[in-house]
C-alpha cells in the first residue's frame, strides 16, 4: 500500500502566544506560522522541529484539561531522537525553561530511553529513542 498521509497534532493553548515562546525555547521547535486571531491570540500557528510538525491556537472556550492520574494525564506528543545523548540534552533544555517534569530520563524495559515534562498549561511531551512503528 502506498499512502502520502502525515500525522500531525493540534492543541489549543489558553494563552497561545505565550505557550509559542515557550515552545521555541523550551524545545527548540520554530514557528514555521503565526496567524493573530485580532484580540491578541492566535487563530493558527504552526511549529517545526525536523520531521515533527503541529499546531496551536488560543483556546477561546475554555476546553477540559485532562488532571494527572498517578504519574501522568496518559496521553501527550512523543518525539523520536537517534540517540540517548540528544534525549539528554532536550531533558536539560526543557527543565533550563522551567519544564514540570513528568519522568526523569531512563530506560524503559522496552528499550525506549525516553523523558517527560508538562509544559506551564499541562500538556505533556516525551522525548524518547524508541521509533514507533519501526
Amino acid at each position: 500500500m502506498t499512502t502520502t498521509a502525515t500525522f500531525h497534532a493540534y492543541f489549543g493553548y489558553r494563552d497561545a502566544v505565550t505557550a509559542l515562546r515557550w515552545l521555541e525555547k523550551a524545545f527548540g521547535f520554530e514557528t514555521s506560522m503565526e496567524v493573530p486571531d485580532g484580540k491578541g491570540g492566535i487563530m493558527h500557528a504552526e511549529m517545526r522541529y525536523g520531521g515533527v510538525a503541529f499546531t496551536l491556537f488560543t483556546d477561546e472556550q475554555g476546553y477540559d484539561r485532562p488532571t494527572r492520574k498517578g504519574e501522568t494525564v496518559g496521553h501527550g506528543m512523543y518525539v523520536a531522537f537517534d540517540t540517548q545523548a540528544e534525549v539528554d540534552a532536550m531533558f536539560a533544555q526543557a527543565t533550563a525553561a522551567g519544564a514540570d517534569v513528568v519522568w526523569k530520563p531512563e530506560l524503559t524495559e522496552w528499550g525506549n530511553y525516553r523523558f517527560r515534562v508538562a509544559d506551564p498549561e499541562g500538556c505533556e511531551w516525551t522525548f524518547g529513542t524508541h521509533r514507533p512503528g519501526r
